[in-house]
């Protein structure tokens, strides 16, 4: 996938183009890290960049069921985990788990064919204004690219703290770009 988003049809193939990109870019900071490494914490923070592609997979997949109007519940406890990757659990399962979820958000987007689908508001948790009674599907899908951009931009950090790694290096290693004198593809230390 190239480092920007191409061109445009309408609002709906946008918002899901700029949700892919933001998915992409999150999963690279995983990029030819060890097991170890992606449930490493180098920094400040108790964040991970194998719990941060989690997180960002059961939140899309939250939201999207609020969208389908299915029943959740929620588990405080669970969220917390939502944010490390639980003993035995490799990033390739993660993974495979996001690729189901952005398959199944992308699938409901068109089928509803809709922006303004109203998703009721849950007004069960603090965050949420009680003032309104619903969200738009449009709504919804910007706060994901928000909510995905956000943690990519804390993966990229511990990514960084983690063995010095920066996104273009690391786009330039997973797409096979040639080395210039300006860019050098990322390789793993010897």
């Amino acid at each position: 996938m190239p480092g920007q988003v191409g061109s445009i049809e309408n609002e709906q193939h946008g918002l899901l183009a700029y949700l892919a990109q933001a998915r992409y870019l999150l999963r690279l900071t995983a990029y030819g890290l060890t097991e170890e490494q992606l449930r490493a914490t180098p920094s400040a923070s108790a964040l991970s960049v194998g719990g941060l592609i989690k997180h960002c997979a059961s939140t899309e997949a939250g939201w999207m069921a609020q969208v389908r109007g299915e029943p959740q519940e929620l588990d405080y406890a669970a969220y917390a985990d939502n944010f490390r990757l639980a003993d035995g659990e490799s990033i390739d399962e993660v993974l495979a788990r996001y690729d189901e979820i952005a398959a199944r958000t992308e699938r409901t987007v068109i089928e509803l064919d809709d922006l303004g689908h109203a998703v009721p508001v849950d007004h069960s948790v603090p965050w949420n204004s009680k003032d309104l009674s619903h969200w738009t599907l449009r709504w919804v899908l910007l706060h994901l690219i928000e909510e995905t951009a956000r943690h990519t931009g804390h993966a990229d950090i511990v990514r960084e703290s983690t063995d010095g790694a920066t996104a273009y290096p690391l786009m330039a290693a997973a797409e096979g770009w040639p080395e210039t004198d300006w860019l050098k593809p990322w390789k793993p230390e010897p």
